[in-house]
């Protein structure tokens, strides 16, 4: 491992993503996490868990990555003073995962500087925590009002404008209040986790297979990543090595899944500049991808085709070359549609230069899937960490250096047609055989797994911690929006308010990855 540590001891973990992990104490964990940013390293997710039934107190861990791989810290935390060093000046991004912490377990950082409630709202109150063992729902409701303190912005001409959190459409609710100066937009401040869907609760009393179903559907389009990380989490646990033609036909699900999101926003992009033509003829590419996915493996979206210890669908010879004309067609007729994007005078003044993030700031703020590509930080899983089969699979990576709307466009159209290119060699290369899966029905006890895949909007990961019966004791799905949705607060600084939906639409982060 590059990074040393007099205080650091670390054990390798099973599976298929390098994982390592290590019990720290609370003077080591800004040092440690110093350590890794300085050498280019980033914060991938942090989240808390209640050990009282087996140890003592609770525990905070922290996932960091760096070039070799990924690095989980364990501290344990004192029950009657759950606290630890605030990470948020080194890594900007740990301050609402901090705040959330703090909202669904009553561990926090106590250095930290913003410790404004982040899920809690107004749902329970500020003294029960519940993702505590002991947490009591009945005993926990409150009718208190939220009262969120959001950050005023006062001067002469300065005024707000309140969005949401309820949407048109069947959006998930969010909150935006802009401060505004004529159109020019002086600060954003984004309110999320409206639902409170209890999704992390909801893993504890479930089994393996049931959590299955429930981590694809975290967030609903990005199904395939979610069951993919949770599974590979699972099996690390288990020691369990899925069958070959299994990990190829996950790849190929994976790349639908990237296709059929990135087809979906390029439409919505053009009808955010008014292109209607734009937004009909990239969903109509979308819808016939959907439905080629329900006749072939049963379900639009994916849902529940990702198992642990295999797939449940396979794929007939027949099946095959349904996607390889479909592939055909997608790169013939988007090859098209890139041509009138680009020559389209008006959709690229409306494109070029908004919303608009600096390598520099990308890099200091953790920007990561293809919004961070967009800004020059070459990261995906599937490049620097490849799992069998991209490890066969020489994946080209997408990046581009400007940072806005326009680059945000081009790595999806690049990133497109490298997916076309993988389902045609994942096709060639499709192990025969007849085994999909390995039964995995139970985990072992005391065991600690994670799982990642690079999902079309970033990289989806999920912990996964087992009592010592083999139960879920703790499961943490964590989304690449966490990271992003602070940047979209300052790509839309000094652009104007009609630009926003565009803006936003280009990172096109979820809701739900947030309302845990």
């Amino acid at each position: 491992m590059s990074i040393t540590h007099p205080n650091l001891r670390l054990t390798k973990l099973a599976g298929a993503t390098p994982a390592w992990m290590g019990d720290i104490q609370a003077q080591d964990l800004q040092p440690i996490c110093q350590n890794i940013h300085d050498g280019g390293g980033r914060l991938v997710a942090l989240w808390g868990s209640d050990r009282r039934a087996t140890q003592q107190g609770f525990a905070l861990h922290t996932l960091l990555v760096n070039e070799t791989g990924l690095i989980c810290l364990n501290l344990p935390l004192e029950e009657d003073h759950p606290a630890y060093p605030d990470i948020s000046r080194i890594f900007p991004a740990a301050n609402r995962m901090q705040r959330a912490v703090y909202d669904l377990l009553g561990i926090y950082a106590h250095e930290g500087g913003d410790h404004r409630k982040w899920l809690r709202h107004g749902a329970w109150h500020g003294g029960s925590f519940p993702l505590r063992k002991d947490f009591n729902a009945a005993q926990s409701r409150t009718d208190e009002l939220d009262a969120y303190p959001f950050v005023p912005v006062e001067g002469i001409g300065v005024h707000e404008i309140p969005v949401g959190p309820v949407h048109a459409g069947i959006i998930e609710p969010g909150h935006f209040r802009f401060s505004i100066l004529g159109e020019k937009v002086l600060r954003l401040e984004e309110r999320l986790g409206y639902t409170h869907k209890g999704t992390e609760k909801l893993f504890e009393s479930m089994t393996l297979q049931q959590g299955a179903k429930l981590a694809g559907r975290v967030s609903g389009d990005s199904a395939v990543a979610y069951a993919w990380a949770y599974s590979m989490a699972a099996e690390s646990i288990a020691h369990v090595t899925p069958p070959d033609r299994a990990l190829w036909l996950r790849a190929l699900l994976l790349e639908r899944e990237r296709v059929a999101n990135h087809l979906g926003d390029l439409g919505y992009l053009g009808n955010d500049v008014a292109l209607s033509f734009g937004f009909a003829q990239f969903w109509i590419l979308k819808e016939q991808l959907l439905r080629n996915n329900a006749a072939l493996f049963g379900h639009r979206y994916l849902k529940d085709k990702i198992i642990p210890g295999g797939v449940a669908a396979d794929l007939s010879a027949e099946s095959k070359h349904v996607i390889e004309k479909e592939c055909a067609m997608l790169e013939r007729e988007v090859r098209l549609l890139r041509g009138i994007y680009d020559e389209h005078a008006g959709m690229q003044d409306r494109f070029i230069g908004a919303g608009r993030v600096e390598p520099k700031l990308a890099a200091r703020l953790g920007l990561c899937g293809l919004a961070g590509r967009a800004s020059s930080q070459a990261w995906d899983a599937r490049v620097q960490f490849p799992c069998a089969p991209y490890d066969k699979l020489d994946v080209q990576l997408a990046t581009y250096r400007n940072g806005d709307v326009a680059a945000r466009v081009i790595v999806r159209f690049d990133e497109l047609f490298e997916s076309l290119r993988l389902q045609r060699e994942i096709l060639v290369n499709l192990m025969h055989g007849d085994e999909l899966a390995l039964p995995l029905e139970k985990l072992p006890g005391n065991g600690f797994g994670i799982g990642m895949a690079e999902g079309w909007r970033g990289e989806v990961v999920v912990a996964i911690h087992t009592d010592t019966e083999g139960n879920l004791a703790r499961v943490h799905p964590h989304d690449p929006s966490w990271q992003n949705w602070p940047v979209l607060e300052h790509a839309v600084l000094g652009n104007i308010v009609p630009d926003f939906p565009l803006i936003n639409k280009s990172f096109n982060l979820s809701y739900s990855g947030h309302d845990l």
